[in-house]
């Protein structure tokens, strides 16, 4: 790094670096190929650039507990070079440099920018991806384009949630077949499927005739969903001789009922072919929306209340 001066970053009114001046000093504080924590990641920068502890302690005006926007800032960096390909999470709160990352370093240095950053394949995949969950849970700002202490708290949230739900949908595209059965079982019983005294069971992968799981919602067996359930790369997209497969399947078991699940997504074909015979269609986006709503694979991080003045309480002042 040429620069080793934290005031010659960009900075914020407040005199606190921006998000994307950390880029380059957060990739080269993981130059080296070990993995480290974010909270080692963050104290090499901060000892780089000689950040004084009056910059670390500036919090957010509406949250005096929280760790500080300098620290926030971080995240949002380290964040963007992941989206970006550029750093790894081999586990939770640890980051690695990719090879990729390495060579965009030696490339640009300090001069790397969040722009740099736009134009990488994995940034514009995830950017895709992102404007597709903001557009169907009607979140019409990006955290990733504008300044995130200019955004409100909701769309901060949605934003981020949509976040982690693509970081959640590359993470089951990466468990074996056999869990991913599991998973799409277990999501379905957590929606209410199994009914109050049904059950669940995956099948017997050496005979499963094309169905994967069976969920009976009552305890006779009266009322049956048959599952497939396809974990798919993206870009693998499920066809309609599939879903002719899957109706095939169906049909020698005598079942009405079939819910095809994947974690890509479905061509046009096989949607028309779907709705045709009452097929219901989960796609990889649609899947992690699901999971999210219904804490399969997740959990809660942190809860935030906002107050609102109750004016049927003043309506009883005398």
């Amino acid at each position: 790094m040429n620069n080793q001066d934290w005031q010659k970053l960009k900075q914020s009114a407040n005199g606190i670096p921006t998000n994307e001046s950390l880029i380059p000093y957060v990739l080269n504080a993981v130059k080296d190929g070990e993995i480290v924590t974010n909270r080692v990641i963050r104290k090499r920068v901060i000892d780089t650039l000689q950040i004084p502890d009056s910059i670390l302690m500036i919090k957010y005006p509406n949250y005096p507990d929280s760790d500080g926007i300098l620290v926030n800032r971080f995240s949002f960096a380290i964040s963007s070079l992941y989206i970006a390909g550029l750093i790894e999470r081999p586990r939770r709160g640890v980051y690695k440099i990719t090879d990729s990352g390495l060579s965009i370093l030696n490339k640009y240095g300090d001069t790397l920018t969040k722009k740099i950053l736009e134009e990488l394949p994995a940034f514009k995949k995830y950017k895709q991806e992102l404007a597709i969950r903001n557009e169907r849970t009607g979140n019409k700002l990006s955290i990733t384009e504008i300044d995130q202490e200019k955004v409100d708290i909701e769309s901060l949230v949605t934003n981020q949630n949509n976040e982690i739900a693509i970081e959640l949908l590359n993470k089951v595209r990466q468990v074996n077949p056999s869990f991913f059965e599991s998973l799409v079982v277990d999501l379905l019983v957590s929606m209410g499927y199994s009914g109050k005294n049904g059950d669940a069971k995956i099948t017997n992968r050496s005979n499963d005739g094309g169905i994967d799981g069976i969920i009976n919602q009552d305890p006779l067996g009266t009322s049956t969903v048959y599952i497939q359930a396809k974990r798919y790369m993206e870009g693998n997209t499920v066809g309609r001789p599939a879903i002719q497969s899957f109706y095939g399947a169906l049909a020698g078991v005598n079942a009405d009922r079939g819910v095809f699940i994947t974690t890509s997504n479905f061509s046009g074909g096989a949607q028309e072919f779907a709705k045709n015979q009452g097929i219901v269609l989960i796609d990889g986006i649609k899947l992690t929306e699901l999971m999210m709503q219904y804490g399969v694979g997740i959990e809660v991080a942190k809860v935030y209340r906002q107050f609102r003045i109750d004016n049927d309480y003043f309506e009883n002042e005398l």
